[in-house]
């Protein structure tokens, strides 16, 4: 499986368990289509959950050739086109993007590499509008944790954001660097001098 596409399943991998049902079509079709053996469909189906389902066919997938990627996108037409879509679409962005040379970018390197304080993403929280779930769900928050943050500060944007940073700077330890959010915010559209005004 190419690179790209692994990485963008991991990137998705906690929103596809939340959003798809994997027991019957999706399965079957994998299968049908030799991307999935008899003894990986045993696998998958021997999980407790549907979300743990999921997880699994996740995890076997990227070991499953060039073709995988583009057979599963192609199972979940029948019953979640809506989401095929979403991911044909997200992952076009993704190729235009990765095809626009990056704005340039006045943050040191040694910057780059920290991780932000409390102080810092308070900042940022300040002067982000209503990407601030994209970037969240880009940096890997997950979109249950996305919901808690509107539902614990419902008339308050830049609460919501901070407190998603904040789960995104717990979860990824060492990883939440100046430089990972700064990736978000380009797939997000925003332009970089953002930070620069944060991290200045």
């Amino acid at each position: 499986m190419d690179p790209r596409h692994k990485e963008f399943l991991r990137k998705h991998r906690l929103d596809l368990s939340n959003q798809i049902l994997v027991d019957d079509t999706v399965v079957h079709y994998l299968y049908q289509e030799r991307i999935l053996t008899e003894s990986h469909v045993e696998e998958i189906q021997a999980q407790m959950t549907n979300k743990k389902r999921t997880l699994k066919l996740l995890d076997i997938l990227p070991t499953r050739g060039p073709q995988a990627f583009g057979v599963f996108l192609k199972s979940l037409e029948e019953e979640f086109r809506w989401v095929a879509e979403r991911l044909q679409q997200e992952l076009e962005d993704a190729e235009t993007n990765e095809q626009i040379p990056a704005e340039p970018c006045s943050i040191s390197e040694e910057t780059l590499r920290k991780v932000p304080s409390d102080r810092e993403l308070n900042r940022l929280s300040c002067r982000l509008g209503p990407e601030w779930e994209s970037v969240l769900l880009d940096l890997g928050v997950s979109t249950d944790q996305v919901f808690r943050c509107r539902a614990n500060h419902p008339h308050n944007i830049q609460g919501q954001f901070l407190a998603g940073l904040i789960l995104w700077r717990q979860g990824s330890g060492r990883g939440a660097t100046v430089q990972r959010l700064l990736q978000s915010l380009r797939a997000a559209h925003v332009h970089p001098s953002l930070l620069e005004e944060v991290f200045r």
